[in-house]
């Protein structure tokens, strides 16, 4: 990890990383700020963080830092106004036999099989196909936030506890919940993804909470298009959130 800044803010230290081929967008290079502190980091610290557009993978908490580009925006949904439409509610009735669990993050091979099966057929060649247990862990199950980990299974004669179809990890924030990763089973003709984001929104609103933060938004970024369809939402530019009609 390179230095570029650092400083301190209620006990946070902020590094910037080496560059590294970007993720999103072909032929860019991407830099991230890491937010690190000497101690475990509080959960009031952490909402804050998110609220400012940072990210957590793992123990790291970031958010992007390029030196030439800045096309990811955080986007987060204000649950109490979101309004379904045609096709999120198709997918809720698809999927709604779906079985939720709410477990403490830890590793399991059903849980690490699945990932594996998610990453070869949604992002082969990307890196994370080739994880092995312990990047898995490293990066899907270690937290120093309140975090949890939610299976969706369904019903079916050949498993007793239900057929796993989809795990997310989720934290919780001050004021709503972070969407960290899901992945699911690679089906056809499954709207797991849109089923997931909108049991989070029930979710967060059922806990009294105000937004679901979705994480990072790209224009020009296929795999990301599916975020800007929930509305209303609201990005972060210029250190502050605003309702987008994007």
């Amino acid at each position: 990890m390179t230095q570029r800044q650092t400083h301190e803010s209620e006990n946070l230290q902020y590094y910037a990383t080496a560059a590294y081929p970007c993720s999103y967008l072909e032929g860019h290079i991407a830099r991230s700020q890491v937010a690190v502190t000497s101690d475990a980091i509080a959960d009031l610290q952490y909402s804050k963080l998110i609220q400012h557009g940072f990210r957590r993978s793992g123990l790291f908490i970031y958010r992007p830092y390029c030196d030439h580009c800045q096309a990811c925006t955080s986007i987060r949904l204000p649950v109490a106004d979101f309004k379904p439409n045609k096709s999120q509610k198709r997918a809720w009735a698809r999927h709604g036999v779906l079985k939720p669990t709410v477990i403490e993050p830890g590793f399991l091979d059903e849980h690490y099989a699945l990932y594996l099966r998610y990453q070869k057929a949604r992002h082969l060649g990307g890196g994370m196909d080739q994880d092995d247990a312990a990047q898995y862990t490293e990066f899907m199950v270690k937290t120093n936030v309140d975090s949890c980990t939610v299976e969706f299974r369904q019903p079916s004669v050949d498993h007793v506890n239900g057929e796993l179809k989809m795990v997310s990890i989720i934290d919780r924030l001050e004021d709503g919940l972070s969407a960290v990763y899901t992945f699911y089973a690679p089906e056809p003709q499954q709207n797991y993804g849109t089923f997931n984001v909108l049991w989070q929104i029930q979710h967060a609103q059922s806990l009294g909470l105000n937004y679901l933060y979705l994480g990072y938004w790209i224009a020009n970024c296929k795999k990301m298009s599916y975020k800007v369809r929930f509305t209303p939402h609201e990005l972060f530019s210029e250190g502050r959130w605003t309702t987008s009609c994007v």
